[in-house]
């Protein structure tokens, strides 16, 4: 074997515990078998941290590990998940390393056997829904104690709908979820809720849901039940998002009032998960749950319809909180590109979506590849179900990390994604300009340019800027060239132009004056005859009284014929 890497303790210690959390015990006994009869063939340990060898099967098969992170590595064979062949390398390259090749085949029966002693010596959960942290499981209620038992009851099966063998088998088996991976959590949690009636998309589904998941568990470390909590409200989201089936990928009607209700609270409860810490310093197992979550999270942000974006945002928060601050390099998104390139090519739909589209974006984005990550979101918003709001990721990280210029260059190449947004997505935007002009002072002409370019969709938010800014020349141009009325306008709104720039405010009256004789009616006369008082105010503030004269002279003789109007100005005591 060519090798320049030693496995020290800790190393040893950690491959041990990703044996036992990847490979179910079948795969580790039959890899054993094929290490003893001598199938692994020119294994190779070159560069430090990868193991690379074939495998003789059914075929020669080829397999590259990664060590420490087994969910990236790969075999040849058909076997989607870690399979007999890579534990099979993983004991050859455990025996050229001196360590104990028999510890690896065990390793998921010993860490089962560990969790049943230590959960059969431990208090038995059930004091609260969420494990010792000493809260309910959200939703607004209170799911444990006597009221939860009442409830089921009421719908003839005691103990949440399990008879009693159910139950204490779930409970024996609850006990390995110390050593259960992801995908064995989700299983278990659909035994847990089979009573459950899973067209019922209400709030009271999710509570019960929750509390028959969280009542059998047993006491967890910190770390752990986090990541078991969490879960669980995916778990229970999926089933309210996805009714027909209670799996990704199905479709479903759109969801009623009190469905988004309760949709809406497991997503907050979700994200406050997400963006508390994990103690990884503590618990350093758990990072293989963090990217199974990932690859929970993908998988539903890939498969979800486009009227319904229950998970990206979970699956960019997932990144930003937990997987970014622990990654020593850009190894894992490299990885994860190739896997959101390789699910789009699995897709017989051959029209990329936006969703994959985007996420394939963010990890050239955080490769500082920022020219095919905007041409892949410019293709993502020329197809149904972009969603401009994600932009807002970017932006933010960048906002966040002080980097001024790539924040400009963001805000100016995105702002065509968003026509047709609404005005809280485009004050977002704005809102992040400002942030930008205040890191670098030079960008603020593009600022402008930026916004006036998406005008008439920014109007409102190009003229709060304007005067916020003090551009009160522009403000009014703005006003003159779109023809908006002064009647439009409380006069609060005017004032900053009344206080520092007056005589801007003349062209703006004088123009509707004449807009509101021409309609010739008593209505408009009067709204006419009350904006030259304001004029005539104006010309008082500028000290041009005899302008304002000559002018309401002028005006006064061309509309001598129109007796209405005459008699507005008199009872408006502008004329005698």
């Amino acid at each position: 074997m060519e090798s320049r890497h030693i496995l020290d303790d800790a190393g040893w210690g950690r491959l041990i515990q990703d044996a036992a959390y990847y490979f179910d015990d079948l795969s580790l006994k039959r890899g054993f078998q094929y290490y003893k009869q001598k199938r692994v063939i020119g294994l190779k340990a070159v560069p430090p941290g990868l193991v690379t060898a074939f495998v003789d099967g059914t075929e020669r098969y080829s397999v590259e590990i990664v060590l420490g992170a087994i969910s990236i590595s790969s075999c040849s064979c058909p076997v989607p998940s870690p399979c007999k062949h890579m534990a099979a390398v993983l004991m050859n390259f455990a025996e050229t390393q001196g360590r104990p090749v028999p510890m690896l085949a065990n390793a998921k029966s010993s860490a089962q056997a560990r969790a049943a002693v230590s959960s059969a010596r431990a208090p038995q959960a059930g004091g609260t829904a969420d494990g010792g942290a000493g809260s309910s499981p959200g939703i607004g209620t209170n799911v444990h104690g006597t009221g939860h038992a009442a409830r089921a009851g009421r719908h003839g099966e005691a103990n949440d709908g399990f008879r009693s063998g159910n139950r204490e088998s779930l409970n024996e088996r609850g006990r390995l979820i110390p050593v259960m991976n992801v995908a064995e959590w989700h299983e278990w949690f659909a035994q847990c809720v089979p009573g459950q009636a899973k067209d019922t998309r209400n709030p009271r589904y999710a509570q019960e849901a929750l509390a028959s998941i969280l009542r059998i568990k047993p006491p967890l470390s910190p770390g752990l039940e986090k990541l078991f909590v969490l879960h669980a409200r995916l778990f229970v989201l999926n089933n309210i998002t996805h009714p027909s089936a209670g799996r990704s990928g199905a479709s479903a009607p759109s969801l009623g009032y009190y469905t988004h209700i309760v949709v809406t609270e497991l997503q907050d409860e979700i994200e406050r998960a997400l963006q508390t810490p994990l103690p990884l310093a503590s618990e350093p197992e758990q990072r293989n749950r963090i990217m199974d979550t990932l690859g929970y999270l993908r998988q539903e942000l890939l498969t979800e319809s486009r009227e319904q974006g229950f998970y990206s945002g979970l699956y960019y928060l997932l990144w930003r909180q937990w997987i970014i601050p622990e990654m020593p390099d850009s190894s894992l998104l490299k990885e994860e590109l190739r896997r959101l390139e390789q699910e789009e090519a699995n897709r017989t739909d051959t029209s990329p979506r936006p969703a994959s589209l985007t996420a394939r974006a963010w990890m050239h984005f955080l490769q500082l590849e920022d020219d095919q990550a905007l041409s892949l979101l410019r293709e993502a918003a020329d197809r149904p179900g972009f969603r401009p709001e994600r932009l807002d990721m970017f932006w933010d990280c960048l906002s966040e990390a002080g980097e001024s210029q790539r924040l400009v260059n963001w805000l100016t190449g995105t702002g065509e994604l968003l026509a047709g947004q609404r005005r809280n997505g485009l004050e977002s935007y704005a809102r992040f300009w400002e942030e930008a002009v205040r890191l670098l002072p030079e960008s603020e002409p593009l600022m402008w340019r930026e916004l006036a370019a998406m005008l008439p969709l920014s109007g409102g938010i190009y003229e709060e800027k304007l005067l916020e800014r003090g551009r009160w020349r522009e403000w009014m141009d703005y006003q003159l060239s779109s023809g908006k009325d002064p009647a439009n306008f409380r006069v609060r709104d005017l004032q900053p132009l009344e206080k520092h720039a007056p005589e801007l405010l003349l062209p703006f009256y004088h123009q509707a004056v004449e807009r509101y004789v021409l309609e010739k009616n008593r209505s408009s006369y009067k709204a006419a005859v009350k904006l030259l008082k304001r004029l005539n105010k104006l010309y008082k503030k500028i000290k041009a009284e005899d302008r304002f004269e000559r002018y309401l002279e002028s005006f006064t003789a061309r509309y001598s014929r129109l007796r209405a109007l005459q008699e507005e100005l008199r009872k408006g005591k502008l004329t005698p």
